[in-house]
Protein backbone atom coordinates (compact mmCIF):
# COMPACT_ATOMS: atom_id res chain seq x y z
CA UNK A 1 0.00 0.00 0.00
CA UNK A 2 1.06 3.23 -0.84
CA UNK A 3 -0.14 6.53 0.91
CA UNK A 4 0.51 9.49 -1.35
CA UNK A 5 -0.01 13.14 0.30
CA UNK A 6 0.23 16.30 -1.77
CA UNK A 7 0.99 20.11 -0.10
CA UNK A 8 -1.41 22.73 0.54
CA UNK A 9 -2.05 24.37 -3.05
CA UNK A 10 -3.16 28.13 -2.97
CA UNK A 11 -4.05 30.81 -4.31
CA UNK A 12 -1.52 33.18 -6.79
CA UNK A 13 -1.90 35.71 -9.41
CA UNK A 14 -1.92 35.42 -13.50
CA UNK A 15 2.06 34.82 -13.78
CA UNK A 16 2.71 34.21 -10.31
CA UNK A 17 5.04 30.45 -8.81
CA UNK A 18 3.85 27.88 -6.80
CA UNK A 19 5.56 24.75 -6.23
CA UNK A 20 3.68 21.21 -4.70
CA UNK A 21 4.87 18.88 -3.20
CA UNK A 22 3.91 15.10 -3.03
CA UNK A 23 5.50 13.07 0.01
CA UNK A 24 5.06 9.29 -0.35
CA UNK A 25 4.91 6.78 2.17
CA UNK A 26 4.78 2.95 2.41
CA UNK A 27 6.37 0.52 -0.35
CA UNK A 28 9.68 1.23 -2.38
CA UNK A 29 8.39 4.25 -3.93
CA UNK A 30 11.22 5.45 -4.96
CA UNK A 31 11.17 2.24 -7.71
CA UNK A 32 7.77 3.74 -8.99
CA UNK A 33 6.96 6.40 -11.78
CA UNK A 34 5.52 9.36 -10.34
CA UNK A 35 3.36 12.22 -11.77
CA UNK A 36 0.65 15.29 -11.62
CA UNK A 37 -2.34 15.22 -12.96
CA UNK A 38 -5.36 17.96 -12.51
CA UNK A 39 -8.65 17.73 -12.91
CA UNK A 40 -10.85 21.37 -13.62
CA UNK A 41 -14.84 21.90 -12.67
CA UNK A 42 -16.89 20.02 -15.43
CA UNK A 43 -13.96 18.61 -17.20
CA UNK A 44 -12.04 15.29 -17.00
CA UNK A 45 -8.78 14.47 -14.91
CA UNK A 46 -5.49 15.47 -16.87
CA UNK A 47 -1.86 14.15 -17.33
CA UNK A 48 0.22 17.39 -16.31
CA UNK A 49 3.88 15.67 -15.95
CA UNK A 50 5.39 12.48 -15.44
CA UNK A 51 9.08 11.65 -13.98
CA UNK A 52 10.44 7.93 -14.58
CA UNK A 53 12.02 6.04 -11.19
CA UNK A 54 15.71 7.85 -10.89
CA UNK A 55 14.57 10.44 -12.04
CA UNK A 56 16.60 10.28 -15.59
CA UNK A 57 13.12 10.49 -17.55
CA UNK A 58 10.54 13.00 -17.56
CA UNK A 59 7.19 13.84 -19.84
CA UNK A 60 5.28 16.77 -20.17
CA UNK A 61 1.46 17.89 -21.39
CA UNK A 62 2.06 20.25 -24.21
CA UNK A 63 -0.47 23.04 -22.16
CA UNK A 64 2.01 22.84 -19.41
CA UNK A 65 5.67 22.46 -21.48
CA UNK A 66 8.01 25.09 -20.56
CA UNK A 67 6.37 26.47 -17.66
CA UNK A 68 5.96 23.03 -15.05
CA UNK A 69 8.98 21.39 -13.90
CA UNK A 70 8.57 17.53 -12.27
CA UNK A 71 11.50 16.69 -10.30
CA UNK A 72 11.99 13.89 -7.19
CA UNK A 73 14.04 13.15 -3.97
CA UNK A 74 13.71 9.73 -3.65
CA UNK A 75 15.30 10.10 -0.40
CA UNK A 76 12.91 12.29 1.18
CA UNK A 77 10.17 10.30 -1.09
CA UNK A 78 8.93 13.45 -2.18
CA UNK A 79 7.71 14.31 -6.00
CA UNK A 80 7.59 18.52 -6.60
CA UNK A 81 5.85 19.97 -9.34
CA UNK A 82 7.14 23.57 -9.65
CA UNK A 83 4.89 25.71 -11.40
CA UNK A 84 5.88 28.97 -13.38
CA UNK A 85 3.69 31.78 -15.18
CA UNK A 86 0.33 30.19 -14.13
CA UNK A 87 -2.49 31.45 -15.98
CA UNK A 88 -6.33 31.38 -14.75
CA UNK A 89 -6.81 28.11 -17.07
CA UNK A 90 -4.62 26.12 -14.22
CA UNK A 91 -7.03 26.44 -11.84
CA UNK A 92 -7.78 23.05 -10.47
CA UNK A 93 -7.14 20.22 -8.34
CA UNK A 94 -4.00 19.04 -8.81
CA UNK A 95 -3.00 14.76 -7.91
CA UNK A 96 -0.12 12.82 -7.16
CA UNK A 97 -0.04 10.11 -8.28
CA UNK A 98 2.47 6.98 -8.84
CA UNK A 99 3.00 3.76 -11.17
CA UNK A 100 5.16 0.96 -10.00
CA UNK A 101 4.50 -0.37 -14.24
CA UNK A 102 6.38 2.60 -15.32
CA UNK A 103 5.57 5.89 -17.36
CA UNK A 104 4.03 4.44 -19.99
CA UNK A 105 1.08 3.61 -18.59
CA UNK A 106 1.57 6.18 -15.63
CA UNK A 107 1.22 8.94 -18.77
CA UNK A 108 -1.72 6.99 -20.33
CA UNK A 109 -3.68 7.30 -16.86
CA UNK A 110 -3.06 4.26 -15.30
CA UNK A 111 -2.42 5.10 -11.93
CA UNK A 112 -2.15 2.95 -9.11
CA UNK A 113 -2.31 5.13 -6.23
CA UNK A 114 -3.70 8.75 -6.40
CA UNK A 115 -2.98 11.38 -3.36
CA UNK A 116 -6.14 13.00 -2.05
CA UNK A 117 -5.91 16.23 -4.51
CA UNK A 118 -5.27 20.01 -3.66
CA UNK A 119 -6.57 23.05 -4.97
CA UNK A 120 -4.88 25.75 -6.73
CA UNK A 121 -6.35 29.08 -8.17
CA UNK A 122 -4.84 31.19 -10.49
CA UNK A 123 -6.73 34.58 -10.42
CA UNK A 124 -6.49 37.64 -13.37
Amino acid sequence: QVQLVESEGGSVQAGGSLRLSCAASGRVVSTYAMGWFRQAPGQAREFLAAISRGGSGTSYADSVKGRFAISRDDAKKTVYLQMNNLEPEDTAVYYCAAQPAGMRPLVSGRVAWWGQGTQVTVSS
